[in-house]
């Protein structure tokens, strides 16, 4: 049941439970048919040791994959088991094949950016992570006032390189930890603009593998959300504004300060799990509600920046997922707001 803001409200016994949004099904499906039921700890199937590589992945992209590859080094949180399969590819080609490898034979696939919104449960991924880390999927390249960024950019990079060549459109989303590609799934936004606004054209592969460019009209932005979940990205192409370099300069340092200001002191294993709604920020909201500081065995919320989730010494990923639900639960409860995840579970 939605108010007329657009925002859930609190369900009334008429109403049934709304499980709508990805995080309630998965909890769903942990506790049971009951949505108050506890969650059950270790429920994930262990990565499935009789699939072996060389009968997934034909012969020319076996040296791209590892099998059993950690993941939580790769993530902020440092949270999580391994990946079945790993594959680090260097050529958009081999993107397109693996990805037609995997789905020929069943085989879930994640793309995996800078892990900003990562978590990844103990029992690993039983699937395909694909690491857009190589050179084809991290370049920044300008012609005249258009960027075409590689999905695995660094979204700050992307704004730093448009800054120092006098071109505005980016530069309010410096220091905002992720990737391009994940920036532009997510219709990142700060200051009152999102990405999606200076978007021409996004190259992307489809769930069969096939590449295709499609436009920002077709990418459905809207607030923090697109339509292109179920697509990987692979290039971005931004139409920006002609602008003063040292004006440009200025306002992305004081940004860059200022966003780096509001961080937790201890930025070494946090993570930002909710997306700010319409009408207030995240963080204004949680302290709004008192839960500023709630802990959950080793994973708590900052005292100054509860939009912060922080992972402590020997944090498990079940404790994160019992704290966000805690927050949505109450938040839902006391404002009828509906916190969305900002976070992918794998």
């Amino acid at each position: 049941m939605r108010g007329g803001d657009g925002s859930r409200q609190a369900p009334s016994p008429e109403d049934g439970d709304s499980l709508d949004c990805e995080f309630c099904r998965w909890l769903a499906n942990c506790r049971g048919s009951h949505p108050h039921s506890p969650v059950r700890v270790g429920h994930d199937v262990s990565l499935n040791p009789t699939v072996m590589l060389a009968d997934v992945f034909p012969e020319e992209l076996q040296h791209l994959i590892g099998e059993n590859q950690p993941l939580n080094e790769s993530l902020w949180l440092g949270i999580g088991g391994p990946a079945r399969f790993l594959a680090e590819p260097v050529e958009i080609k081999q993107i397109s094949g693996l990805v037609r490898a995997a789905r020929k034979h069943d085989l879930a696939v994640r793309v995996l950016g800078h892990g900003s919104n990562v978590l990844v449960r103990e029992a690993g991924f039983d699937g395909l992570v694909i690491s857009l880390g190589g050179p084809a999927t991290c370049q920044l390249a300008i012609e005249g006032n258009r960027l075409k960024a590689g999905a695995g950019a660094k979204l700050t990079h992307a704004a730093i390189k448009t800054v120092g060549e006098g071109l505005g459109g980016l530069e309010h989303l410096v220091g905002i930890p992720g990737s391009v590609g994940g920036a532009v799934v997510g219709n990142a936004s700060a200051e009152g603009r999102d990405i999606g606004s200076v978007v021409r054209s996004i190259d992307v592969l489809d769930e069969s593998g096939e590449s295709k460019t499609i436009s920002a009209e077709e990418a459905g932005f809207s607030h923090r959300k697109s339509t292109l979940d179920g697509s990987i990205v692979l290039s971005v192409e931004f139409e920006l504004e002609p602008k003063d370099v040292s004006a440009l300069t200025k306002r992305m340092q004081k940004l860059w300060i200022h966003r780096g200001q509001r961080r937790p002191a201890d930025t070494s294993r946090i993570v930002m799990p909710f997306i700010d709604p319409d009408s207030m920020s995240t963080r204004e909201l949680i302290a709004s509600t008192g839960l500023s500081g709630l802990r959950e065995g080793d994973v708590s919320l900052d005292l100054s920046a509860p939009q912060y989730l922080i992972a402590h010494e020997n944090a498990t990923s079940e404790q994160c997922l019992r704290l966000i639900e805690r927050v949505r639960e109450q938040v839902l409860l006391q404002t009828g707001i509906d916190l969305r995840l900002n976070l992918q579970i794998w």
